[in-house]
């Protein structure tokens, strides 16, 4: 869905990273799968300087979640295909953030962890197929989050 303009090679570039960041918080979710299959661990290499800035820099969440609402989502000056996915990101992000606060309370059992790793390959999928669909210029057409993201995006 290109109706909103064309996307550059930088425009794609930027919007494809945005989904690192929700991958980067889904990584607690996937310690199971982790555990069971190490050769997964492949996955978290590109995730490497989120963790970086993460680490380093305190309450690092919080103020890339402000930067990105504020300053992209919010800023009719940038492209509607990057604020658009920046919008998209945040809102995964929250359906994380929700389930980090909802699962612990479940227990650890084989039902929450076979949830925790529903909740991570979801979060794996949605941010593998919004990367692919980043760098090829397209909008990636997650249900219900990316009505969510064009209502915000206007």
């Amino acid at each position: 869905m290109t109706w909103r303009g064309s996307a550059d090679a930088k425009h794609r570039i930027f919007a494809s990273l945005l989904y690192l960041i929700p991958l980067f918080d889904a990584i607690p979710f996937g310690r199971f799968l982790f555990n069971q299959f190490p050769f997964l661990k492949v996955i978290l290499i590109p995730l490497i300087p989120v963790q970086i800035i993460y680490q380093t820099v305190p309450y690092a969440g919080i103020i890339i979640f402000f930067i990105l609402f504020l300053a992209v989502v919010r800023n009719e000056k940038v492209a509607h295909f990057v604020r658009f996915n920046a919008m998209q990101s945040i809102l995964i992000g929250i359906i994380i953030f929700l389930c980090s606060l909802l699962l612990p309370w479940l227990g650890i059992n084989l039902l929450t962890e076979t949830l925790y790793s529903v909740v991570f390959l979801g979060t794996l999928a949605a941010c593998g197929y919004s990367i692919v669909q980043s760098c090829l210029g397209l909008y990636a057409e997650l249900p219900g989050i990316s009505e969510a993201a064009y209502v915000q995006v206007r």
